[in-house]
C-alpha cells in the first residue's frame, strides 16, 4: 500500500516521502481502516519537524504520521465482530505511541479507535473528530452539563475553539469568546452570544461587562500561561478551568491565591492521554452534536498524498480556518 513516511526530523519537503509500505495485517483485539481522509493537525507537524518537548530522537525507524483519520474497516482481528467490516468510523490516537498513523491507505489500530461514524456525516468532517473534536468535546463537558452555565471559549476562532463554542452553545450556555477582531464575525456565527477581542487591555472588564457583572462558571482555554490573571479574574467560584494550551508562555506564572480563594478546578487537558470513560463520554456527546446538526464545519483544505509535504506547510503557517486534510484513499 502507498503511505507518507519520514525517517528523520526536518522540513516537511525534505522528510515526507511517498512510497510503497507492507499492508497491514489486523492482529487480536485490532481491525484494519481503509483510510479516506488524514487529518493533520499541529501536533503532527511539532512531531516530524522535532519541536515537540523532549523529543530529540526518532522513537522508531521509520514513521507513518497523522493520529486523525476517517475511513471505513475492511478487516478485523481475532476478538472483533465481523460485523464491524464495512463500518464508516473515525480514528482517535492513530499515531500516538505508534510508529504508523493514518497517513496511509490503510492503518491497523485497536477496535476501540475506530469509532463509528453516522451514515449522514461526511468522511471530511470524521477526519477531524480525534484531535480537535474529542478536545473541544472533553474541554466544555469535564465538568459536566453546561446547561444554564455561562462558559467562556478563549481562542474562539481556532479548530478548537470554534467548535466549543457550538458544543457550549449545543449544551445549553452562554458562551463568551476571545478572538481577534477579523475573526468576529465567523466566531458569532457559530453561536457565541458575545465575542471580544483577545488583545484588548480590559479584557477582564470586557468579560464581565458582557454577562452584566457575572463571573463565568467555565473557561476553555487555549493560553493558559497568558490568559492566567484574566481567567482569575472572571472565573466564578467553584469554577472550572480546562486549559489544552500554553503556548505563548509554556512555563507561566500562576495566580495561585487568585484561584485558590475561589476554590477553581485548574484542569489540563491533554486529548491522547483521557481515561476510558472520559473517552467514552466525550466520544458519545460528540456523536449525538453531529446527530442534532449542532456542528458547521468550515470547508477543508484537501490535498493529494503526493502533496503532504505542502499540507504540513499549510498547518505550519497558522493561517488555515478549515481542517487540511490529506485523501489517502486509492483510485
Amino acid at each position: 500500500m502507498k503511505a507518507i513516511t519520514y525517517r528523520t526530523f526536518g522540513p516537511a519537503a525534505e522528510t515526507l516521502r511517498l512510497e510503497e509500505v507492507p499492508t497491514p495485517v489486523p492482529a487480536a483485539g485490532e481491525v484494519v481502516v481503509d483510510v479516506v481522509f488524514s487529518g493533520v493537525n499541529p501536533s503532527d507537524v511539532k512531531a516530524r519537524a522535532g519541536a515537540r518537548a523532549g523529543m530529540d530522537k526518532l522513537p522508531w525507524p521509520t514513521i507513518v504520521p497523522h493520529s486523525d483519520g476517517a475511513g471505513v474497516i475492511s478487516s478485523v482481528g481475532e476478538g472483533v465482530d465481523p460485523a464491524r467490516v464495512g463500518e464508516r468510523v473515525w480514528i482517535w490516537n492513530g499515531q500516538w505511541q505508534r510508529a504508523f498513523g493514518t497517513a496511509a491507505e490503510q492503518i491497523a489500530l485497536p477496535s476501540q479507535q475506530a469509532v463509528s461514524l453516522p451514515d449522514t456525516v461526511p468522511f471530511e468532517v470524521g477526519a477531524v473528530l480525534g484531535i480537535p473534536g474529542l478536545t473541544a468535546c472533553h474541554a466544555v463537558f469535564s465538568g459536566g452539563p453546561v446547561d444554564g452555565k455561562t462558559v467562556l471559549v478563549q481562542g474562539g476562532a481556532g479548530m478548537v475553539g470554534i467548535l466549543a463554542v457550538q458544543l457550549a452553545k449545543w449544551g445549553n450556555a452562554r458562551v463568551i469568546a476571545t478572538c481577534s477582531e477579523k475573526n468576529k464575525e465567523r466566531v458569532l456565527a457559530a453561536g457565541a452570544d458575545a465575542v471580544l477581542d483577545y488583545s484588548s487591555v480590559d479584557l477582564a472588564a470586557e468579560i464581565l461587562a458582557a454577562t452584566a457583572g457575572q463571573h463565568v462558571d467555565h473557561i476553555v482555554e487555549v493560553e493558559f500561561g497568558a490568559n492566567a490573571d484574566v481567567d482569575a479574574a472572571v472565573i466564578a467560584e467553584n469554577g472550572r478551568i480546562t486549559a489544552y494550551g500554553s503556548a505563548k508562555a509554556m512555563r507561566p506564572e500562576l495566580p495561585f491565591y487568585a484561584l485558590m480563594f475561589k476554590s477553581v478546578t485548574l484542569e489540563m487537558a491533554l486529548i491522547y492521554l483521557l481515561s476510558p470513560g472520559d473517552r467514552r463520554r466525550a466520544e458519545d456527546l460528540l456523536t449525538q452534536a453531529l446527530m442534532a446538526n449542532a456542528l458547521q464545519f468550515a470547508p477543508p483544505q484537501i490535498y493529494a498524498m503526493e502533496a503532504a509535504a505542502d499540507a504540513h506547510i499549510a498547518v505550519e503557517g497558522g493561517l488555515r480556518k478549515g481542517a487540511v486534510l490529506i485523501r489517502t484513499a486509492a483510485d
